[in-house]
């Protein structure tokens, strides 16, 4: 069984550096947002999809030998903040233990935008996937044909695109507060704001939509 998924684990590798890309370290870490993401089963990138989340903060640990990844998570109404640690394989190639075994790979990143691929075996499939994040809230019409060029390099249909920042940065129409968790520990900090529940969360210096997994503004 190790010896399987050893092979698994190196095709993996291999089938994510197909089109090696020129990566600047320096330009990795910082306030990332999802913009768009896109896989070719969409069943887990669509709301309440077990790989849709919503990325906050990306940091190199040892000149990028580790990524340190900050993001949320709705979970059955639940908004968890999560950080997960990827090690790196070679090249910008990282596996990451989440929701299954993740090869993660970045093959893009500029100043404003930040592109990942990522292939999930949950051990029944291989989800091919694709995030794109950015610096602001939007992408510009020619960062979006990149990232549309990068999904055809990758093999992962432009037609599943999932636009994420309508739902990760607004609030939904359901109001009904749920649970605020950081690091598995619940956090009462809870404020009233405008008739929503709302969290001052630090770390990521804005308000948390308990509900919503939205940030907006900063913490005085």
């Amino acid at each position: 069984m190790k010896a399987v998924f050893l092979t698994l684990l190196f095709g993996l590798v291999c089938a994510a550096q197909e089109t090696p890309a020129e990566i600047d370290p320096s330009k990795i870490p910082g306030e990332w947002r999802i913009i768009y993401a896109a896989a070719d089963n969409k069943d887990k990138i669509v709301e309440g999809g077990p790989l849709r989340n919503y990325y906050r903060r990306i940091e190199c640990i040892n000149d990028c030998e580790s990524l340190s990844i900050t993001f949320y998570l709705k979970d059955q109404g639940t908004c968890l903040l999560l950080t997960e640690v990827a090690k790196r394989q070679e090249g910008y190639v990282y596996v990451l233990e989440f929701d299954g075994t993740n090869t993660l790979e970045v093959i893009h990143v500029s100043e404003n935008m930040l592109v990942t691929y990522v292939e999930n075996y949950d051990g029944e499939r291989i989800t091919k996937m694709t995030e794109g994040l950015a610096k602001g809230t939007s992408f510009t019409p020619e960062e979006l044909e990149k990232y549309q060029q990068l999904n055809s390099e990758r093999g992962v249909p432009n037609e599943n695109i999932e636009n994420l920042i309508k739902t990760g940065h607004a609030t939904g129409p359901d109001n009904t507060p749920g649970k605020m968790h950081k690091g598995g520990e619940k956090d009462d900090t809870i404020l009233d704001h405008s008739g929503d529940l709302w969290l001052i969360h630090e770390d990521v210096e804005g308000w948390v939509h308990l509900s919503g997994c939205e940030v907006r503004g900063k913490t005085e």
